[in-house]
């Protein structure tokens, strides 16, 4: 069985989210759908000129899944580009908050995304956690129960 995939942060959501090529009928043309994290990429390497590493480390991945997913948003948006195609801007899996907990009970520190509701330690299976870095990690006030007690 394989490892289920671990949500990559993005700090960018465009307002646009659909672009067809000029002249074209949405009813007649096809799209490709680009994931979210896939343009999250592209905008970090591409336009912040930032290096792979520091890439990979805002998107909490490696730098082997960074250049996987790169590479597949890239190719999606030559053949939208080439083949006259619709770009579709959606899904994917991504988080915007990534933070860091610390386990009560065994006193081991863990990441992970925030919209994941069900938080239980890697190390001991305690549901007893808290958010180490509430100011910095939350993008909005955040009422979860985790975080509401430091």
């Amino acid at each position: 069985m394989p490892r289920p995939t671990k949500l990559r942060k993005i700090s960018f959501v465009p307002e646009s989210t659909y672009f067809i090529p000029a002249g074209k009928k949405m009813c007649h043309i096809e799209k490709v759908t680009l994931k979210l994290e896939e343009l999250e990429a592209m905008r970090l390497k591409d336009l912040e000129n930032l290096s792979q590493e520091e890439c990979a480390e805002r998107m909490h991945i490696s730098r082997q899944t960074f250049q996987l997913i790169i590479d597949e948003g890239r190719k999606k948006v030559v053949e939208a580009l080439t083949t006259g195609k619709a770009i579709d801007i959606q899904g994917g899996n991504y988080t915007y908050n990534i933070c860091k907990y610390r386990c009560m009970d065994c006193g081991k520190e863990f990441d992970e995304a925030l919209e994941q509701e069900d938080r239980i330690c890697p190390s001991c299976g305690s549901s007893h956690i808290l958010c180490t870095v509430k100011e910095k990690c939350c993008m909005k006030p955040c009422r979860k129960r985790w975080c509401n007690k430091l």
